[in-house]
């Protein structure tokens, strides 16, 4: 049987062009610009020679409209962490350092680990961090990885907090329990993080179900939290501000950036919030770890305040 032949879809609507809608003033792009936004998480989607390359390179007009000054950008660097293989080879090795080269001012370097080949870990971390420019490393979640609670992943800890390094391990509460065994929790996340008191983790999504994923690591000061994965939903930022403090906050995006800057613009939460999470925190943290690496800020802001303690929960609320 023949495949079926689709009609194209027809092109969206420019919402400017749709009667009665206007555009919020936070959605402008030198309003946007005001915030500094760095985007904490961002994995290049593409695949096959130049496929990176060209991920990022078509990320870049969403990038300018939405003012994102700087983002965090995850490279696989050969390790099996999905049901498909990145084999490194000099010629991909080159590719991630030309994208850095290119794109110098825009993308801050990171590498994506599975902790299931912890000597190729170390390996790594030394390759792309002690002699490289990267400043973090992404765990993800699937059936191929290991969960964070492994002792595996104490070894790649402690060279982590050797070379200063941004640890980020993907988290997610699912209602039926976990769909495979490499999977990771917030609870799990603030295990590791007890362990290691002195690495700083971020906790990407939240764990999905914020409710139980703020309260998972509140105690934890050395771990925060990432605003991306869900829908906008009220009270998520609230309560993150209210819990952990403004100051254990980070941007990122998974869904548009539209979708994912309306969680922190509308939320009733204080503009000094309000900067710290769009962009402050990030910076904040990313110096201090350079501080500790005894190498170079990516960026740092001038006009921050001293950071305050992790501990502390400001409200931040209005």
């Amino acid at each position: 049987m023949p495949d079926r032949v689709h009609p194209p879809l027809p092109s969206p609507i420019p919402l400017s062009e749709v009667s009665g809608w206007h555009a919020p003033e936070w959605l402008s792009t030198p309003r946007l610009a005001a915030w500094r936004i760095w985007d904490c998480l961002f994995v290049p989607a593409g695949l096959g020679e130049g496929g990176i390359e060209r991920s990022i390179e078509s990320l870049l007009p969403q990038l300018d409209r939405f003012s994102i000054e700087r983002l965090c950008t995850y490279f696989p660097v050969g390790l099996e962490t999905s049901l498909r293989r990145r084999e490194e080879s000099p010629d991909y090795a080159a590719t991630i350092e030309r994208c850095l080269q290119r794109w110098p001012d825009r993308l801050i370097g990171g590498i994506i680990l599975n902790a299931a080949e912890p000597e190729q870990c170390l390996e790594h971390l030394d390759r792309w961090v002690r002699h490289g420019p990267m400043v973090a490393v992404l765990f993800p979640s699937s059936p191929l990885t290991l969960p964070c609670t492994h002792p595996n992943f104490d070894p790649i800890m402690r060279r982590g907090r050797e070379l200063g390094v941004l640890m980020v391990q993907h988290t997610w509460f699912k209602s039926d329990g976990k769909g495979s065994a490499g999977e990771s929790t917030p609870d799990e996340l603030a295990e590791l993080a007890r362990r290691h008191p002195e690495v700083t983790f971020v906790c990407v999504h939240a764990g999905g179900e914020w409710e139980k994923g703020i309260r998972a690591i509140r105690n934890c000061p050395n771990v925060v939290i990432e605003t991306s994965g869900f829908d906008p939903t009220a009270g998520f930022i609230e309560m993150a501000v209210a819990e952990l403090g403004a100051e254990r906050i980070l941007f990122g995006r998974e869904r548009s950036f539209a979708t994912e800057l309306a969680k922190v613009f509308g939320a009733r939460i204080t503009e000094e919030a309000r900067r710290l999470i769009l962009g402050g925190n990030l910076r904040r943290l990313l110096t201090g770890l350079a501080v500790r690496r005894g190498g170079a800020s990516p960026a740092p802001d001038p006009a921050m305040a001293p950071a305050r303690p992790a501990t502390g929960r400001t409200s931040g609320r209005k």
